[in-house]
Order: structure tokens, then sequence, then C-alpha cells
């Protein structure tokens, strides 16, 4: 029985010193484990430190608005209200300016067309005034001188210096024969200064 006893005593021995070396070697781990944790989280927590720095230099500076920046603003605004007023009151009266030459032209086109019918209206005017008088003229031709004259010397004196000038020069000097001296004189003066202005060359 001792025997046996004092061989198990070496045996719970070796067990018990393996126990405590295990244990040891746990503890150690578990330090190492334990200095490895901290210094990384002391690390990180310098690395946080130095981001919140970094961001802090790097985030712009309060924007503080100079005394006189608020005035000027203000007069900016005003001034480009006012040049908005002005545009739209000049954009209004280039508006009125072409309705009103809308207005001018069309009526230069009404007025010229009148113009062009009352210019057509006088030439026929004009035309048919020319073939009474050349009838007219025919008849005093055709008639006898003796019985021409008298109608002459009722004429005033410009009115029969046209027909005359229309006659044939024969007719004419005929129906001048029959005039009294004073009327064929005054007849002759009209006659002969219808041309005198006329150019010579």
């Amino acid at each position: 029985m001792k025997a046996a006893s004092a061989r198990e005593r070496p045996a719970g021995r070796k067990r018990r010193s393996g126990r405590g070396a295990l244990f040891l070697v746990a503890v150690l781990l578990g330090l190492s484990g334990a200095l490895r944790l901290g210094a990384g989280a002391g690390e990180a927590l310098a690395n946080a430190q130095r981001h919140a720095a970094t961001d802090e230099a790097t985030l712009p500076e309060a924007c503080t608005p100079e005394p006189g920046t608020m005035a000027m603003l203000a007069a900016l605004r005003d001034r480009e209200e006012r040049l908005a007023g002005r545009e739209a009151m000049i954009a209004d009266q280039a508006q009125a300016l072409a309705l009103a030459k809308t207005e001018i032209d069309q009526k230069l086109a009404a007025l010229t067309d009148a113009e062009e019918k009352l210019a057509a209206t006088l030439a026929q005017t004009d035309h048919a005034a020319d073939k009474d008088v050349a009838r007219l003229v025919a008849v005093y031709e055709r008639m006898k001188p003796k019985d021409a004259a008298p109608l002459f010397e009722e004429m005033a004196p410009e009115f029969a210096a046209g027909f005359l000038a229309r006659m044939r020069p024969e007719a004419a000097a005929a129906v001048m024969a029959g005039l009294a001296p004073p009327r064929a004189y005054a007849i002759s003066v009209l006659l002969a200064g219808r041309n005198a202005k006329a150019p010579k060359e």
C-alpha cells in the first residue's frame, strides 16, 4: 500500500506541474493578447484623433461677409430690376412701333392704289377731253371763216389761242383774218408766248 501511494504521488505532482504550466502559458497568452489589443486600441484612438484634427483643418471657415457686401448685393439687385423694367418697356415700344409700321405700310399701299386709280381716271379724262377738243377743232376747221370768226371773238383769248394752235395753219389764218385787229393781236401774242420758254436746243 505504501509502495502504491509512493507511485501515485509523483504522477499527481506531474499532473499538477503540467496544469500549472498550462495555466501559466494561458495567462501569458491572455496578457499578450490584452497587450496587443491595448496597443491596437491605442493606435486606433491615435488614428481617430489624427483624422479628427485633419477633418477640422480641412473644414471651410465660416463665411462672414464684409460690411459693404450686403449693400452692394442690394444695389446690384435693384439695378437688375431696373434693367429688366427697361428691357420690358423697350420690348413694348418695339412691338408698338412694329404695329404702327404695319398700319403705315397698309395705309401707304392703299394710298398708292388710290393714286394709281386716280391717275388712270385722270388719264381717261384727259384722253376724253383731248378727243372733245379734237372734235371741236375739226368742227371749227370745217366752218366757214366768216362764221367761225364771231365765235372766236366771244371766246377768252387764251381759250381761242388753244383752238387756233391745233387747227391747220390755213384754217387758222382764215379765222384770224375775220377777227378784229385788237383781238387778233392778243391771240397772236398768246400763240407766240406759248413756245417762248421752250428750250432752243
